[in-house]
């Protein structure tokens, strides 16, 4: 039963670090901090330091911050001075503490792909052509299986996604390839054809393509810190994507609405990515982190995108907005928030009977 030990680790590991976002920059624009809780409920242990009550909850799902001056009503915040007081302070400020904790998602997740490269290297299908299109671009130009890809139009390819994201980008009427045969460079001209395929998604594209299949092969590259660095910053970007597109996509209806996961659908993901071992879990985790952070920069009141939202238009408009329309949006977005986690979890329940 340690998956249930690694869930709440997940879990409450990443909520903690989102607020962990909101903590720090707070203090470093000297923004007063009341509270500053690792996991929720009732106060085990802590002490305080200052102003700020440090301290450590009964439920350990996460924690929170609790920040001075962050309602009209600051009767309560006696013990700071009116510089301190987050709704004394310029939107842009509030605007900075309040985007912390998404960018902390991002943060975390790029620390974990980073450690998961240093740690293993990096590790991809190799760009050796595994078998041929009869009559393909490819075969008419040359091409053999068991080739190795090295570069095409001058830009060098490590992995197969190098190779089938340059050819699929490629604007060219051909494409110059340098690949690798018993130990000699050979360059081949390839001029590609544009065929139908099915993308990620079950959607019908129309992309340049060659003819060729990778043989399957896998290869681990070590990188060191900056290369290493750089890599993981793709790859954050890269989920990123991925996940908006989804976003979008299930907008659009492409993606069925019953694909949506709440709680129940990460715990099972939990337990069999702990199943699998660390590393799986470790690239689980900052996928998850990925989505928190997007999840939160939706312009939904009472989430971090919803206070963006709300702070922008002071800015602009030079005045803070009604209150009766904030708290009349606050409860729309209250409504469509647990509207939606109610959905997840009946999601949950009907994959989880059937």
């Amino acid at each position: 039963m340690t998956w249930i030990f690694d869930f709440l680790l997940v879990l409450g590991g990443l909520i903690f670090f989102h607020e962990l976002g909101h903590f720090i920059v707070a203090r470093l624009l000297g923004i007063g901090v009341k509270t500053f809780s690792l996991g929720f409920g009732p106060k085990i242990a802590g002490f305080s330091l200052g102003n700020t009550d440090y301290r450590l909850s009964l439920i350990p799902l996460g924690g929170y911050v609790s920040l001075a001056g962050e309602e009209r009503d600051m009767d309560n915040d006696s013990g700071f001075n009116s510089k301190q007081l987050f709704m004394n302070r310029p939107p842009w400020h509030r605007m900075l503490v309040v985007a912390a904790g998404p960018v902390f998602n991002f943060i975390l997740a790029w620390i974990i792909f980073w450690g998961i490269i240093l740690t293993h290297g990096q590790m991809g299908m190799t760009p050796e052509v595994g078998s041929l299109q009869p009559d393909g671009p490819a075969l008419q130009a040359g091409i053999q299986a068991g080739d190795n890809v090295l570069s095409i139009n001058g830009k060098k390819i490590v992995f197969w996604s190098d190779l089938a994201e340059t050819i699929q980008n490629s604007k060219t009427d051909s494409l110059d390839l340098v690949i690798s045969r018993d130990g000699k460079q050979k360059n081949i001209i390839v001029t590609p054809q544009v065929q139908e395929l099915k993308n990620l998604f079950g959607e019908t594209i129309r992309v340049p393509v060659v003819g060729i299949v990778a043989s399957g092969k896998t290869k681990t590259v070590e990188l060191n810190g900056v290369s290493g660095a750089k890599a993981a910053a793709i790859q954050t970007w890269t989920v990123t994507k991925l996940i908006c597109t989804s976003i979008v996509k299930m907008v659009e209806r492409v993606v069925p609405m019953d694909s949506i996961g709440g709680p129940i659908m990460i715990a099972q993901a939990i337990k069999q990515q702990s199943e699998r071992g660390l590393l799986e879990l470790l690239q689980f985790t900052a996928f998850i982190s990925i989505n928190l952070g997007l999840l939160n920069l939706l312009p939904i009141p009472v989430l971090d995108g919803g206070h963006l939202l709300f702070f922008g238009l002071e800015t602009v408009l030079r005045r803070p907005l009604n209150e009766k329309l904030q708290n009349a949006a606050t409860r729309i977005g209250l409504l469509l928030l647990f509207s939606l986690m109610a959905f997840a979890i009946f999601n949950d329940l009907v994959r989880t009977f059937k």
